[in-house]
């Protein structure tokens, strides 16, 4: 019978298939007590498969392919880092030695524990970290067992020989395609669908942006994640019909929709040709406006996936990233220098925009994570980005340094999150103007940049005019605005259906933030979520935008919506929206 299951949309396209499920090795774990006498062969145990996993993932790294998307390749740094985290080892070892737990039990009990602090970060990104880590303990535990990769030894046709009327639309000389179905899935093994028939992935858990989600858009393959109890409720070889762009699994879909979704795979498989088409053809609207269009960036290596986009520049370096997982050490003037130099020299001479750091008491960066005095009752309103950075100067003259150094290297525009009070701006100015005076003491060359301001709180969107009397451009961060605007937590499942970036506050606010940049003569970009929402494409040039920012996948997408805009006729039209008690229904 016909069922669905109903998850997050993260990357696009259709994928049909016979189902392959991998269970957690967490299912089975036997929890039983050691005595004193087998405390080492038990940590001995965790070490040997902790390096052989090690072993492996270096493995991986070395073999990677040519084409292997570079987020892989990043990922797999992160899991490295996670296998050697002091937090993880001690606490096995302390699990084993104090409480005489066997190995897998340790191992579980350990991963649990760090879990439930990921669960208390206010930060979308960070909390799904908790991912990354639970495919760690995976493969550890697969490692004890002498279990295989999940995906090892996963290809040909499906598993069943019977027949369903499905198959008859099939021609029967092909490999049946598979579609995988899972708990989670790691960057490593997600390296396999390069060489197998996976057709597309599901999973349980995931948000959109975890790992899973990141590489399955780098891939381009159709996926599904956070689909909860997908695992549970497909069964071994069942027909599914994963849509990447609706976040819906289809199960033993009938043959009338198996041939309506067969048509749509094949739209999107045109669809996409002619998008790839574009990348060459410049931003223009049907009435000649010149539209930008810029690339949201995590890593220095992420500029090859903007480059081959078509992105003219970065709209958001998010340096953040730099700084997570180091357990406290913190990276020097001459590592962010060179960080930032490589990608100022992977955008090939386009302009890129870096963000000053942006962490918080959500995401501790001087001692380990979950410490008592790391903990605020609410850390989306405590000490995170600018007002971090303020409260440790040394720490952010280290940054803006190394930010000063590599504009030497080309066009680099400075970017300060969160700011609210005059007060704030001056420290920051003063702070960057110490910054090129210790340079210039020790003789250091250095570059000039644009200053800018995140547009990420309503205090900020409703004094635009003095931010603009102190800086060259402002950037709206949509996600936050939305966020702080409407007093939602959107992690929140209790109140994340009241997450609305079309609630009239909100468009209120980036229209008016636009329209006071467009007077001033000011440079104004979108880099939330909305810059990438092809839905929003329209309304937001009819408010005036003219400079996007987002995830370099959307880019294509999104081109193609301003290439068929008139911002002529849509302005009457967005103006009737932003002016509507309910927006969305006119969008």
């Amino acid at each position: 019978m016909t069922f669905s299951v109903h998850g997050l949309a993260v990357s696009r396209g259709v994928a049909i298939g016979r189902a392959v499920l991998v269970a957690s090795s967490r299912a089975d774990v036997g929890q039983y007590f050691v005595g004193p006498d087998k405390t080492e062969t038990e940590i001995e145990r965790v070490r040997i498969s902790c390096n052989a996993v090690t072993d492996e993932i270096t493995r991986l790294q070395n073999d990677l392919p040519k084409d292997a998307p570079h987020e892989i390749a990043a990922l797999l740094d992160v899991h490295l880092m996670l296998l050697q985290d002091e937090q993880l080892i001690d606490g096995i070892n302390h699990w084993i030695t104090d409480r005489h737990y066997n190995a897998e039990w340790a191992l579980i009990t350990q991963y649990e524990l760090i879990a439930r602090q990921f669960d208390e970060m206010e930060d979308p990104y960070l909390r799904e970290r908790k991912a990354d880590l639970e495919q760690v303990i995976e493969r550890i535990l697969r490692h004890m067992k002498g279990v295989a990769s999940p995906l090892q030894h996963v290809g040909g046709r499906a598993g069943s020989s019977r027949k369903h009327s499905q198959d008859l639309l099939l021609d029967d000389t092909q490999d049946v395609p598979l579609v995988l179905v899972a708990h989670d899935i790691s960057p490593a093994d997600m390296l396999q669908f390069k060489q197998s028939l996976f057709a597309g992935f599901a999973t349980d858990v995931g948000g959109k942006t975890s790992h899973t989600a990141i590489v399955a858009r780098s891939m381009d393959i159709p996926a599904v994640v956070g689909a909860r109890s997908a695992s549970q409720l497909i069964k071994q070889d069942d027909w599914v019909i994963i849509d990447g762009e609706a976040g819906v699994l289809i199960v033993d879909p009938s043959p009338i929709i198996l041939a309506e979704y067969g048509f749509k795979q094949r739209q999107g498989e045109l669809e996409r040709q002619r998008l790839n088409r574009l990348k060459n053809t410049p931003a223009l609207t049907m009435d000649g406006q010149r539209i930008e269009l810029l690339a949201n960036i995590e890593m220095p290596d992420d500029t090859l996936g903007a480059v081959e986009a078509g992105a003219v520049g970065v709209g958001l370096f998010r340096s953040e990233f730099l700084f997570m997982g180091r357990h406290g050490k913190l990276p020097d003037e001459n590592e962010q220098y060179q960080a930032y130099r490589k990608a100022i020299e992977g955008m090939q001479g386009l302009p890129v925009t870096i963000r000053t750091v942006d962490i918080g008491s959500d995401k501790p960066l001087d001692r380990p994570a979950g410490k008592v005095q790391d903990r605020h009752l609410n850390p989306a309103l405590g000490l995170r980005a600018i007002r971090w950075s303020l409260a440790d100067p040394p720490m952010f003259l280290t940054q803006l340094r190394a930010i000063l150094r590599a504009a030497f290297h080309g066009r680099v525009n400075l970017l300060v999150p969160m700011l609210a009070h005059a007060s704030e701006i001056r420290q920051t100015l003063a702070l960057i103007a110490q910054a090129r005076a210790q340079l210039d003491k020790h003789g250091v060359p250095y570059g000039p940049v644009h200053l800018g301001a995140m547009i990420e709180v309503p205090a900020a969107a409703l004094t635009v005019p003095l931010f603009l009397r102190y800086f060259d451009f402002l950037s709206i961060g949509t996600n936050d605005l939305t966020q702080y605007t409407l007093a939602i937590d959107r992690a929140d499942e209790a109140v994340a259906h009241l997450y609305d970036p079309c609630h009239p506050a909100v468009l209120r606010l980036i229209a008016d933030t636009i329209a006071e940049c467009q007077r001033q003569g000011k440079g104004i970009t979108v880099c939330g979520e909305m810059a990438g929402d092809i839905t929003m494409t329209r309304l937001l040039l009819g408010l005036g935008l003219r400079s996007f920012s987002m995830h370099p996948s959307q880019i294509l997408a999104v081109k193609q919506q301003i290439l068929r805009a008139d911002t002529a006729k849509l302005k009457v039209w967005a103006q009737q929206v932003r002016d509507s008690e309910e927006p969305g229904l006119l969008l």
